[in-house]
């Protein structure tokens, strides 16, 4: 147990470990905006986003384990610059992860920055549009559309309850 206790402890300064969480926090920040702003708690919907965001932690904790154990450098699939911007010479697969992570998150977060009002509508669509070319890891268009598509959403499932 103290073992596991030293490697996590050690885990804790790890920037990319901490990246995910700092973004994790953040989207659930602007989740909880947006869901004021729309008038629409759905716990249903938070306990997903929260399932999620742990499965992510539960993951990351277990490729710390298994970095410890077999330790494998991904370095190779991380583009040169991304390398010297963050003064990387390792990157196990608890790290890679993490990438991947994060990025995912920032997406959630474009997403409910805009959703909120903020002024991101620019950098939202041409992330939209690259995700929809390229990959089909996008919210469904109801969730990403803006308030007035989801008002008419609401009032299709209104419509339809009746």
């Amino acid at each position: 147990m103290d073992k596991l206790i030293e490697i996590y402890t050690a885990a804790a300064g790890n920037k990319f470990l901490q990246l995910v969480l700092i973004a994790i926090v953040l989207d659930t920040l602007f989740g909880v905006l947006r869901a004021i702003k729309e008038r629409r708690f759905n716990s249903n919907f938070g306990i997903n986003g929260a399932i999620r965001k742990c499965g992510m932690l539960v993951c990351l904790l277990a490729l710390v384990i298994v970095d410890r154990i077999a330790a494998v450098n991904l370095i190779g699939f991380i583009p040169e610059q991304v390398r010297e911007y963050m003064a990387v010479d390792r990157i196990g697969t608890m790290e890679f992860f993490a990438i991947l992570f994060v990025a995912y998150e920032i997406i959630s977060i474009l997403k409910n920055m805009y959703l909120c009002g903020l002024p991101v509508k620019k950098i939202w669509q041409t992330v939209k549009a690259f995700l929809q070319k390229y990959t089909d890891e996008l919210p469904a268009d109801e969730e990403t559309e803006g308030p007035e598509a989801l008002a008419e959403v609401a009032a299709q499932e209104e419509g339809a309850a009746k």
